[in-house]
């Protein structure tokens, strides 16, 4: 090395500090969704939990998959880890247990930025959530992220796509403008419901594709996994200036 530097060892994987531990599926990843690698624009690690579909974390409260999830997340802090992260925003019931049982940051869910959006919206406006399942998301689920029981939700469970392909797992292939329609039409009822909300968290991971979409028809901020994430390698990677 040039001035003879040392390069550290250490780890299997170097350069690419994020691992995401993700749901066991099929159906179609399209850019911008978080299991679709050309999402990023940072190289990340993957680590499918055998087992975990996505009618099983979402439907049955991931009752039985901590220890597979543990598991995978210490394998990908051997492979070179040095965040963790997941593909679900229902597995913010695993959040301080993963936190607690590997020795680096771990984010599981959109929803953890419920709290940050609140701070920054003026009084009597609040944070509303879009699902993919608005009966499935808890108190529990907004408790293990510190935000509150009563945050106003939508859900698409009612929709013609993203239900039925995301949960149900009824297809492989994704037509998107249908799941787009099925967001736009669960932000509308969010704001029909409670047009106090002053800003949008999408829980469900493969929702990023269309909050463009979403921040057009509604005009308001709208945070997601892509800017949870983001947020996170910014930590691991900080810019270099100058």
């Amino acid at each position: 090395m040039a001035g003879g530097s040392i390069a550290r060892g250490g780890k299997a994987v170097h350069g690419a500090p994020l691992g995401i531990l993700m749901l066991e599926t099929r159906f179609a990843r399209v850019p911008g969704d978080m299991g679709n690698a050309t999402t990023w624009p940072f190289p990340v690690l993957y680590r499918v939990v055998r087992g975990a579909s996505a009618e099983r974390v979402v439907l049955d409260g991931a009752k039985g998959l901590l220890p597979d999830f543990i598991a995978a997340a210490r394998d990908l802090v051997d492979c070179g880890a040095e965040a963790i992260t997941t593909t679900c925003g229902f597995l913010s019931l695993f959040q301080r247990e993963l936190a607690a049982a590997v020795a680096v940051p771990v984010a599981t869910s959109a929803l953890m930025q419920i709290p940050w959006v609140q701070a920054t919206l003026p009084p009597g406006q609040r944070v509303g959530v879009i699902t993919v399942s608005a009966p499935s998301l808890t108190p529990a689920h907004f408790a293990a992220v510190g935000a509150p029981a009563d945050t106003p939700v939508a859900g698409v469970e009612g929709g013609r796509e993203l239900f039925r392909v995301l949960v149900k797992a009824e297809k492989h292939d994704l037509d998107t403008a249908l799941a787009e329609a099925d967001i736009l039409a669960a932000g509308r009822d969010l704001l029909a419901r409670h047009p106090e909300v002053g800003a949008i968290v999408l829980e469900c991971t493969n929702m990023p594709p269309y909050g463009s979409a979403l921040r057009a028809e509604l005009g308001l901020p709208v945070f997601d996994v892509y800017s949870l994430i983001t947020w996170l390698h910014q930590g691991l990677r900080p810019r270099r200036f100058g």
